[in-house]
């Protein structure tokens, strides 16, 4: 059974990861979308409302669960017996980023492989950086995120 971990901050979970998700699960037996922490960003929602987000999300996909982890993301995998991490791709800029820590994670855990998913056409402009500004500036995010987002986001923002 091919259980893959398709880890991301999702501050918040926009369409562009939703297509990576859905893409994912027809080729993995299980995918677990994990809620990681960006300590490189300060991030808008709770880990706990990101994990609340993707669960509303993700609530008809089969196959699909959601959890959140801190430590590092090979030692969650081997944890949770998946051998392999999803990665989603935007465009070209994304990839240096991506590969320098599918090979950090290669090292660490040689029996784990990343598998980069390309994000279709229409989500590659999307980020949740850019969703959160939009938003935040009272802008329209509709089709930019599932509808439960729009509501997290209109909510911390005040803007309903």
């Amino acid at each position: 059974m091919a259980l893959a971990i398709y880890p991301g901050s999702f501050d918040p979970v926009t369409s562009g990861h939703v297509d990576v998700i859905e893409r994912a699960r027809h080729v993995f037996d299980r995918v677990i979308v994990s809620v990681a922490p960006n300590i490189r960003k300060e991030a808008l929602f709770t880990t706990e409302e990101r994990v609340e987000m993707l669960r509303e999300v993700c609530r008809e996909f089969s196959g699909v669960e959601v959890d959140s982890f801190s430590g590092l993301l090979v030692n969650y995998a081997v944890a949770n017996g998946a051998n392999v991490i999803v990665r989603g791709l935007r465009a070209v800029s994304d990839f240096e980023l991506e590969l320098q820590m599918a090979q950090m994670n290669r090292c660490l855990a040689p029996d784990v492989h990343t598998v980069f998913l390309m994000t279709t056409t229409e989500h590659s402009f999307l980020s949740s950086s850019i969703v959160r500004e939009v938003a935040r500036l009272g802008g329209d995010v509709r089709g930019m995120v599932p509808p439960v987002v729009e509501k997290y986001l209109a909510r911390k923002f005040q803007t309903e």
